[in-house]
């Protein structure tokens, strides 16, 4: 396991009324270096704000412009501490996702016909227990059940490297992946080793200046929705003629306009998965 000191955190917190929840979640998850939570509150009128940060100066430009309070987290193995309170995350009867080393040994003992991964709670997104994490492994497993041949994935936008090292282990090669935070494309690599699957190529790219240098099978982009509507061409030329694309990360009020950028690149959409505030599409690349 990696011996790398684990950071202070600097938590920012506030109440709030449960009607801007959405509006909390949009603000914060753009935010890099930053990992937002939101808990509602008995009675569900109101919820607790919280962002953990790994700078302090980012708590606290928070705290300027939103009040609030701050609080530190000493690194008494925060992570171990996040990631005990996550379930194992269940994906068809096909992958279970786990996050700390004594869940993933006791369910690779209780189920010798699944995959089982081993993504600990990180100050990066994507433990696999996020409506749009868990849709997209879903979407992910289904079309790989149906392959006979061998298939490719990119991952754009890779938080921890979930999306693509589950597709690794579901039977992709080559699988590649990027990440605009360094930490992630770092996390990500850590958690190939992890999950031995080190044929996965992780690299630190900007959706915003990427220009894809190769098609393939599936194409993940689990993003905000934001830069999917901004970069839909790009993501449509990755993607083989035939291939899949999968996208999510956007919330239901903004799917429409998201998904029209989508049509307009060229791709074909199925009618989109909505859970609780958050949509996530399938899409196929016409043959011709």
């Amino acid at each position: 396991m990696d011996s790398t000191p684990l950071p202070v955190l600097h938590v920012w917190s506030k109440l709030s009324s449960a009607r801007w929840e959405d509006a909390w979640m949009e603000r914060f998850y753009a935010m890099p270096k930053a990992s937002p939570v939101i808990t509602s509150l008995p009675g569900g009128k109101t919820v607790r704000v919280e962002v953990y940060c790994e700078r302090k100066a980012d708590a606290e430009k928070i705290l300027r412009e939103f009040g609030g309070k701050i609080r530190e987290l000493k690194p008494q193995n925060w992570a171990a501490a996040a990631a005990a309170r996550l379930e194992p995350v269940r994906v068809r009867s096909r992958l279970i996702i786990t996050h700390d080393e004594e869940a993933w040994k006791a369910e690779q003992e209780a189920h010798p016909d699944r995959i089982v991964l081993l993504i600990p709670g990180e100050m990066a997104f994507g433990t696999g227990d996020h409506a749009t994490t868990s849709t997209c492994l879903r979407l992910l497993v289904d079309d790989a059940a149906r392959r006979t041949s061998p298939w490719t994935v990119l991952d754009l936008g890779c938080g921890t490297g979930i999306l693509a090292i589950a597709a690794a282990k579901l039977g992709a090669k080559p699988v590649a992946g990027f990440d605009y935070d360094p930490a992630a494309v770092r996390i990500s690599k850590k958690n190939a080793t992890l999950n031995g699957t080190r044929g996965i190529r992780f690299t630190k790219d900007d959706m915003l200046t990427w220009q894809p240098e190769a098609q393939y099978d599936i194409v993940l982009a689990n993003i905000f929705y934001d830069v999917l509507t901004l970069s839909f061409e790009k993501i449509a030329a990755a993607a083989k003629p035939g291939g899949m694309v999968i996208v999510s990360g956007i919330l239901h009020e903004q799917a429409e306009g998201c998904l029209a950028a989508g049509t307009k690149a060229g791709l074909v959409f199925q009618p989109p998965i909505r859970r609780g505030k958050w949509v996530t599409a399938l899409a196929e690349k016409p043959a011709s």
